[in-house]
């Protein structure tokens, strides 16, 4: 009898998929005790990089699991209480001497502002205690090795971190499955105009865009794939008792280099993700969700989710994602991302910004 070659597949992960029989083999790295213990953690120190896993041949991760929490007790003194802004996760597929994630470890997870809190979307979850445990659901195929990266940009602060990178080894991976990516924007504050002379609902309500120049950039990348969605970050940094509204910027996907106006044009902040009349209360979904409303006002920080698992936005040559920062691009707040996608080739343009241009603010 022959048997089966173990790949990738054409079968799911869904309750009607699972009585299908398969061929690949479950595999894991973790941070297991070596000795038989009970020290079941890594430790990172400052400006330390540990290897988590360096995977050969073929293959797919397919959950991750991650917690972290600082070795000594919290002091007025601390220096690096937004560690999960100064942790670092890099990966790279097939070789690839540029990683093709590289984005802060808290917000690879769906939360920005180096916050945690409980919310469950279908990829992406933060679980009790407060939020505090990670996990990813994203498919990650691989054809030729895996590794996995974590850097410590603290100051001081000495880490535990505990993990599991569980992954399915093929003995080969079929042509058309894409490479997961995901990156890391900031634009502090925001380029909008000055209020001088302007009333409250002109400020917020009145103006145009008609080039879609001076958006804040969620996505930038050349090749071809899917982008299968985002979080956003904003800081108001607008300090009034008027209403202050950080939203009605509209969302803007250019595919394949296309001109003004994008084929994918939306019609405010909430809307694109998929919320409404300028919410206030937390919600969690499968594919979208608002993780931290901000306070009173829409004051201070706020982070929400949208993700395109059943309506991925393919590209053949190019996308750029972007979102108005207020109407007309009037606002300027703290505006950070993290961007989601798959590509067909590992990328080798990601970057992102020092340490100190990271840390998160209050308002």
């Amino acid at each position: 009898m022959t048997m089966a070659v173990s790949r990738y597949g054409d079968f799911g992960s869904s309750l009607r998929d699972l009585p299908r029989l398969r061929t690949q083999r479950r595999r894991r790295e973790s941070s297991w005790d070596r000795s038989g213990g009970n020290e079941d953690r890594i430790t990172i120190r400052p400006g330390q990089t540990i290897t988590l896993a360096d995977l050969e041949g073929a293959g797919s991760v397919n959950h991750i699991w991650m917690t972290v929490a600082p070795r000594d007790p919290d002091t007025p003194e601390t220096a690096d209480r937004d560690f999960l802004r100064k942790l670092v996760l890099r990966v790279y597929w097939d070789g690839s001497p540029t990683p093709s994630v590289l984005v802060p470890l808290g917000d690879f997870f769906g939360v920005g502002h180096a916050r945690t809190v409980n919310f469950a979307s279908l990829p992406l979850q933060m679980s009790p205690e407060d939020g505090k445990a990670f996990n990813s659901f994203f498919h990650m195929p691989f054809a030729d090795g895996a590794r996995f990266e974590l850097t410590s940009e603290c100051d001081q602060e000495v880490l535990w971190f505990y993990y599991y990178i569980d992954y399915e080894e093929f003995d080969e991976l079929e042509d058309g499955l894409g490479r997961f990516h995901a990156s890391w924007n900031r634009q502090c504050p925001t380029d909008g105009v000055a209020e001088d002379g302007q009333g409250n609902s002109e400020l917020l309500f009145e103006g145009t865009n008609l080039t879609g120049a001076g958006n804040y950039t969620i996505l930038q990348t050349t090749g071809r794939g899917h982008y299968v969605g985002c979080v956003l970050n904003v800081t108001n940094l607008r300090h009034t008792e008027m209403w202050n509204w950080y939203g009605e910027g509209d969302d803007m996907i250019f595919v394949d280099g296309e001109a003004w106006p994008p084929t994918l044009h939306g019609t405010g902040t909430e809307d694109y993700f998929n919320t409404a009349w300028c919410p206030t209360q937390a919600y969690a979904a499968p594919y979208h969700g608002l993780t931290l409303p901000g306070g009173e006002n829409w004051s201070g920080q706020v982070s929400t989710y949208r993700f395109h698992v059943e309506d991925p936005v393919p590209f053949s040559r190019s996308i750029k994602v972007t979102i108005e920062h207020g109407h007309a691009n009037k606002r300027s707040d703290d505006l950070s991302s993290t961007a989601y996608w798959y590509q067909e080739t590992p990328a080798d343009h990601l970057v992102l910004p020092p340490v100190e241009a990271r840390l998160p603010r209050l308002g």
